[in-house]
C-alpha cells in the first residue's frame, strides 16, 4: 500500500535541469541524456529515465521522497546490503545478477546517494530491460508468478542478519500500535464521526487480542525475525516479457526486520480477491480462498525449505492481521479527518475500512482451511 497518498504533493517539483544535475553526479559511464517525465505508476519516489547519449543503454533515476523516507542514507545502506546479498546468492545459483535484483549505481564520488542543494536524496538503478510490471492479477498464473518470486526473495535473504537493517519506516507493521492510535482517534473524536460507525468500532475492539498474535509470537521465539519487503504489491515484481516468470523484486525502500507472515499477508490482502480495495457495496467484496492456495502454493514452492511448521501457520495470521491493519488503518484515518490517505468521495476511508473488514470475516469463516493450505503437514 502506498505509505502516504498525499506524499507526491509535499516535495519540490522536479525541472529538467534539477534532474540534469542530479544525472551529472552519477556514474553511468559517460553523459547522459534526461527526460523529466515521470515514469511509472509509482506515488512515493519521484522516478525518471535517462539514456547515455549514445542511447546504449537506460538507467533508472530517482529522488527518494524524504517526507516519507526520513534517513535516506539508512535505507541505501538497507538496499546496497540486500542487493549485495542477492547478487551473491544469484551468481551461486547460476543465474543472472544483472536481471534478478537491482544494481545500485554509485555517484562518481563512490557514494550510494547523491544530496542535492535543497536537501533532495538521489539513486541510481540499472534499468532492467525487457520485462513487464503487472498492475494487477490476470490470471492465476500470474498470481503464482508473484508468489514464487517473493517466497525467493526471502529464501535468498533468510541467513541476511535482518536485525542490522535500519527500519525506515518506524512501527511500519507493529499492528497492536495501530491498535492503539485507533483507540486513540476514537477518545479524541475530533470530528464527531464515532457514532456513525459503532458497528465498526466493535469489530475492531473484538478483536484487540487477534492483533497480539505475530508479534507474540516473534517475541516467545516461536517465529524468526526476517528480512521482508513490506509492500508486496503485484507490481513490485518485474516479470521477464519473453518468458511471463517473475525475475527480479523491486521497491526495496521498505526492506526492514519484519515477519515473513506480513509479505504473505500483504500480497493475499491486495491479490485474493476480486473487489476494488474502496467498494462501497459490499456484496461485492469476496475473498477468493482458491487465489489464496494459489498464491501459498507459489510462495512455498520457493520459500517453504526455510520455513518452521509454526512459521508456515504464521502465514495463515499474516492474511487476517495485514488486512485488519489496513482496516484500522483507513478507520483511524476517518476518525481524524482523512489527512493521511488521500480520498476522492465523502466516506471514502471508510468505504475502504469495510471492505477489509468484510475480507476479515471471510477469512475468520475458512481459517481453518487457510491454516491447512499453507501448512498442511500440522495446523
Amino acid at each position: 500500500m502506498k505509505y502516504n497518498e498525499n506524499e507526491e504533493f509535499m516535495m519540490k517539483s522536479v525541472t529538467l535541469s534539477l534532474l540534469q544535475s542530479a544525472a551529472n553526479a552519477f556514474d553511468f559511464g559517460g553523459p547522459v541524456l534526461c527526460d523529466a517525465h515521470h515514469y511509472g505508476e509509482g506515488h512515493i519516489n519521484d522516478t525518471f529515465v535517462v539514456w547515455r547519449e549514445d542511447h546504449s543503454k537506460r538507467f533508472i533515476l530517482q529522488r527518494i521522497n524524504t517526507d516519507t523516507f526520513t534517513n535516506p542514507v539508512g535505507l541505501m545502506e538497507n538496499v546496497c546490503g540486500v542487493t549485495r546479498h542477492l547478487r551473491a546468492k544469484i551468481l551461486a545459483e547460476g543465474g543472472d545478477p544483472a536481471r534478478e535484483t537491482l544494481n545500485v549505481i554509485p555517484t562518481l564520488s563512490g557514494s550510494t546517494c547523491y544530496l542535492d542543494a535543497d536537501g533532495g536524496a538521489w539513486r541510481a538503478y540499472d534499468f532492467v530491460e525487457d520485462t513487464i510490471c503487472l498492475q494487477q492479477v490476470g490470471s492465476e498464473a500470474d498470481f503464482r508468478t508473484v508468489a514464487e518470486t517473493l517466497g525467493k526473495f526471502q529464501n535468498q535473504l533468510a541467513d541476511y542478519p535482518a536485525s542490522t537493517l535500519h527500519e525506515t519506516i518506524a512501527r511500519f507493521h507493529d499492528t497492536p500500535n495501530r491498535y492503539a492510535n485507533f483507540e486513540k482517534a476514537l477518545a479524541a473524536d475530533a470530528l464527531g464521526r464515532a457514532k456513525n460507525i459503532t458497528s465498526e468500532i466493535e469489530f475492531i475492539h473484538a478483536r484487540e487480542q487477534d492483533c497480539h498474535v505475530l508479534l507474540d509470537q516473534l517475541a516467545a521465539g516461536e517465529i524468526p525475525l526476517r528480512v521482508t519487503h513490506n509492500d508486496t504489491k503485484i507490481n513490485n515484481v518485474l516479470i521477464d516479457a519473453a518468458t511471463g516468470k517473475g525475475i527480479c523484486v523491486i521497491d526495496l525502500d521498505t526492506v526492514m526486520p519484519g515477519l515473513s507472515a506480513y509479505d504473505f499477508g500483504d500480497s493475499i490482502r491486495t491479490g485474493a480477491n476480486d473487489c476494488a480495495e474502496d467498494e462501497p457495496d459490499q456484496s461485492k467484496v469476496h475473498f477468493d480462498l482458491h487465489l489464496y492456495e494459489v498464491f501459498a502454493k507459489g510462495y512455498l514452492s520457493t520459500a517453504g525449505a526455510s520455513m518452521s511448521m509454526a512459521e508456515k501457520k504464521s502465514l495463515a495470521w499474516g492474511a487476517r492481521l495485514m488486512t485488519l491493519e489496513c482496516g484500522i488503518r483507513f478507520l483511524t484515518d476517518y476518525l481524524e479527518g482523512d489527512h493521511y490517505f488521500h480520498i476522492a468521495r465523502p466516506d471514502h476511508n471508510l468505504d475502504r475500512a469495510r471492505t477489509q473488514f468484510t475480507l476479515v470475516r471471510q477469512m475468520e469463516e475458512v481459517f481453518d482451511q487457510m491454516l491447512e493450505i499453507a501448512c498442511p503437514d500440522n495446523h
